[in-house]
This record gives C-alpha cells, structure tokens and sequence, in this order.
C-alpha cells in the first residue's frame, strides 16, 4: 500500500493488553465479568427509579441518564475488547474505528454534562431549598439534558467527520485496546492541524467548563453547609451529595489519569483507560446504593416484588 492512500485502508490492528496466549482467558474472565456487573447494576438503578414513584425527582432522573450513559460508555469498548480476546483477532475495520470513537466522545461527554447538571441540582437544593421546586422543574431537567446531549452529538460528530478526511499510512497499529482518538491520529500521513486544533480546544473547553462548574457549585454548597448551627444538619445536608461528590472524584481523578499520561500506549497508560472508561462505570452504581438510603430502600422493594413474583 502506497502512503496517503486512504481508499486502502481496510483495517486498523488493536495491540491489547498481552500477547500471551495464557493470560487471554484471564483477561476475558475478568473484562466480561466486570462488563456483566457494570450492566445489569446500572439498569438495576435505571429500573429502581423508573419503579418507585418516591424517586421521580431531578435528583434521580439525572442519576438515571447518569446510569443509562455509563451503559453506553462501557459498551463502545468492552464488547470488542472481548471479541479480540475470544477470536485472537485485533483487526477492527476503518468504519468501526470511526464509529467506535464517535459514541466513545458522545458518551463520554453526556457523563462529564451529566455530573455538571447533578452538582448543579444539590446546589440548588442546598443553597436554595425554598426556590428548588420551581427553579429544578421538569422543564429545566429535560432541557438540560437535551442541551447535553446536542452538545456531545454534535462535538462527536465533528471530530469524526474530520477523521474522515486523513489518509493513513503503513503502520495501522493503535497501540491500545481501542481506537483513542489521539492515537489514531499519530498513524495519519495527511495534515492533522485542524484534528489536533479541535481536539485541544474542545476537549480542554468540555472538561474545563463543566469541572469549573462543578467546583463552583461545591463552593457554595460548602459554605452553605458551614453555616448550619447543628451537627445533624450539616451531616444531613453533606449526606445529600456524598455520593455524587465520590462519582465526581472517581471520574476525574481517572480521567485525568487517562489523558495527562506521558504515553497512553504504555501499560500505565492502558490501566489509566481501563479504570477511566471500565471500572468507573462499575463502581458508579454500588457508590450510589450503598451511600443512598432511598436507592436501597427502592432496591430492596423491587428485589422483595421480584421474588414475590416468581
């Protein structure tokens, strides 16, 4: 294949994580386990809400967008991961690279919109209780969540059409276990100026905006909190968003972890993805369960309706 050829680019070839053959039915044990775990738990909190009339609040229609984006995000990398595994083949085609990198950004995004919207609603609701009704309607929700869903669709969709224009050259190896924008990217022959441009500004934009909000809103919940004279209000009012507060840290501890590595390709690089784009996912719906008290009490009603059913 000549270089600048894009027609002839078939395939790209996804490195992985190890080239033992030994070590693969661990790796595909473990990867579809937590795949398992991480959709059915966050459907259980999908259904948990969508089933108790109690939790039809702003508070738990995000968490339920929360939940249903996170089954997104895990499911654009962790099937084809397991597919490579079980086939011993790391080909993925052009068209699926491309596809896979566009739901990555879209559902990557809706996560990082979706916990900027739920630190907005405990500010709300705890700097401003008596206007929480009124300010956090149905109308507002909806809309925010419409605005973060354009939003993500529409970045997605331009850094996708802009990849469509590169041509490749002979090396097609992204060394990863899926197509990292930025990784593709260094296989490209043709100019990548505009590609790199837009993914430094709008990936900076994205993440610097909705973490300044984030932020801000914990500022003020903070000082808030501080100005409750009782022990058992401020653990009251502190209770209300610890649970968010620990999804918050776990997303962007690890998605910092994933991006500002040295080199993404290396072994440190991959489990800094892997916990970004794996475990976050999986822990989200135990951090909200187990420090939610209305979650458990909704969950241990559909669990107790279940087994009466059967």
């Amino acid at each position: 294949m000549e270089a600048g050829n894009q027609t002839s680019v078939l395939e790209f070839l996804l490195q992985g994580f190890s080239q033992d053959s030994e070590q693969q039915p661990i790796l595909f044990g473990l990867f579809l386990s937590v795949f398992v775990v991480t959709v059915l738990g966050n459907l259980l909190i999908v259904l948990t809400i969508s089933y108790d009339p109690h939790l039809h609040t702003p508070m738990y229609y995000f968490l339920s967008n929360l939940s249903l984006a996170d089954i997104c995000f895990t499911s654009t990398t962790v099937p084809k991961m397991l597919v490579s595994i079980q086939t011993q083949s790391k080909s993925i085609t052009y068209a699926g690279c491309i596809t896979q990198v566009y739901f990555f950004l879209v559902f990557g995004g809706m996560d990082t919109f979706l916990l900027t919207v739920m630190a907005y609603d405990r500010f709300v609701a705890i700097c401003h209780p008596l206007h929480y009704t009124v300010t956090m309607n149905p109308h507002l929700c909806g809309l925010l969540i419409l605005v973060s869903w354009f939003i993500s669709l529409l970045y997605s969709l331009i850094q996708s059409l802009l990849m469509l224009r590169l041509s490749f050259c002979t090396n097609w190896v992204i060394q990863h276990f899926y197509c990292e924008l930025a990784q593709v990217l260094t296989l490209a022959c043709s100019d990548t100026l505009i590609n790199y441009i837009v993914l430094y500004m709008v990936t900076g934009f994205l993440g610097l905006v909705p973490f300044s909000g984030i932020l801000f809103s914990y500022f003020r919940i903070v000082s808030s909190i501080l100005r409750i004279p009782s022990a058992h209000g401020k653990y009251k009012a502190f209770s209300t968003c610890a649970s968010h507060l620990s999804v918050v840290s776990l997303f962007y501890g690890t998605g910092l972890g994933a991006y500002l590595s040295s080199d993404s390709s290396s072994w440190r690089g991959m489990i800094a993805s892997v916990m970004y784009t794996v475990v976050t996912p999986l822990l989200n719906p135990f951090i909200y369960s187990l420090r939610n008290r209305d979650i458990k009490r909704a969950l241990q009603k559909v669990l107790e309706r279940t087994l009466y059913v059967q």
